[in-house]
């Protein structure tokens, strides 16, 4: 086991009615002017906006909203969210939704904390992110963990290039989790929220780290929960035990408990982030798309791993290591299917690409080729272009 240091200060408010709460807390935080960020109409259509404001009204604290945030959340709709909220002279930023909304939230927070500084600028590494301001997420997806997690991603429109920022500045000070606002959400968007939640994990668990027994145990121990739940709300969305256990294990794939010990991985999340840039296809998608393809990939580097892996989630005890591997990420694809997510570009819906597509899709992953991403096994361009070349059908 590795070295490590672990904090995770978010402050979680879950159950039913979470958000009610919110005015109290936000003052306990030292919120007085609260700029509300928001994505689609749903909120609106819910009243979830309303019950919020609200609390907020009937607590003496001034807020201006803004929404209109997209999946793969846009850079221009950031910087438009720093511009509105330093006029407004808000003291905390409150998200209302799911991944794409909190990291904006976390975009907008840190421009609002470093007015002279462009926020493309913290996700290039052109200049180090060493200050932020209060925020928060009334949370309506279970999905990206962006609730408790120190990453967040924004895509520039304008490169077409989607990018991570890692930091612990990045954790929200509170997040408000009542399961019941993931009941009107459309099986897509859980099956990608659930997708999502085990690649987070899984992205931890293959590792070249060994000896790591604890941490294996509570990665293995939640994905075999978020698919035996995954079963019954992708049936029934309004099941409230199983969105609950959804919800939350979306926060602890996402907020380091699953990597203590050992290195992250993130190739397919990176792999991911290209398709999203060029395509703005769904993050879940992406990753659902690619992953049996980089697994074929790279599982000879540690078939041992993998044969765990086949066990420990699928029940698959008999063979070889190599065997039990190979059948662990048919399996795994198999439950993508049954969650009708796609295992291709085809199915992902992008079609089949030129090679000249892959070549490019490669360079904005890898740099042009002068970087690696990942650690299980480290992929090059290369590399890259072949995970591509496998998905492409």
């Amino acid at each position: 086991m590795q070295n490590f240091t672990f904090k995770s200060p978010t402050e979680i408010i879950f159950g039913r009615d979470a958000e009610l709460q919110v005015a109290e807390k936000i003052r306990q935080y030292g919120g007085h002017r609260v700029f509300i960020v928001y994505g689609g109409g749903s909120v609106v259509k819910s009243g979830l906006l309303a019950r919020v404001e609200r609390c907020l009204t009937s607590s003496g604290l001034a807020f201006e909203v803004l929404g209109g945030v997209q999946p793969n959340p846009r850079l221009s709709f950031a910087r438009e969210g720093v511009r509105e909220a330093l006029s407004c002279k808000a003291d905390f930023i409150l998200a209302i939704g799911g991944g794409s909304v909190i990291d904006t939230v976390k975009a907008i927070a840190h421009g609002v904390a470093n007015p002279g500084t462009d926020i493309w600028d913290f996700w290039t590494g052109k200049t180090p992110l060493t200050k932020t301001m209060p925020f928060g997420s009334v949370l309506t997806i279970a999905a990206a963990g962006s609730e408790t997690s120190d990453s967040a991603v924004l895509t520039n429109e304008e490169l077409g290039k989607k990018a991570g920022l890692n930091s612990e500045l990045n954790r929200p000070a509170i997040a408000f989790m009542n399961p019941e606002l993931t009941f009107t959400l459309p099986k897509k968007q859980i099956a990608c929220g659930i997708c999502d939640i085990m690649m987070h994990t899984m992205e931890r668990y293959f590792t070249p780290i060994k000896g790591n027994s604890f941490t294996d145990l509570v990665a293995e121990a939640l994905i075999r929960n978020v698919i035996d739940n995954a079963r019954i709300a992708i049936v029934n969305r309004k099941d409230y035990d199983a969105m609950s256990e959804i919800m939350w294990c979306g926060s602890i794939s996402h907020n380091g408990v699953t990597e203590l010990g050992r290195k992250k991985d993130f190739s397919v999340h990176k792999l991911g982030h290209e398709l999203g840039g060029r395509f703005d296809v769904t993050h879940g998608a992406s990753l659902t798309a690619l992953w049996g393809s980089w697994a074929r990939y790279v599982y000879e580097d540690d078939p041992e791993r993998f044969a765990r892996y086949a066990e420990r989630i699928w029940g698959i005890d008999s063979g070889t290591a190599e065997e039990r591997a190979r059948a662990g990420i048919r399996k795994t694809e198999d439950f993508f299917r049954e969650m009708d997510m796609p295992t291709n570009f085809t199915e992902l819906g992008i079609g089949v690409q030129t090679e000249a597509v892959l070549e490019y899709l490669a360079d904005m992953c890898t740099a042009n080729g002068s970087n690696k991403i990942g650690c299980f096994h480290p992929i090059d361009k290369k590399a890259a272009i072949e995970i591509y070349r496998m998905a492409n059908k």
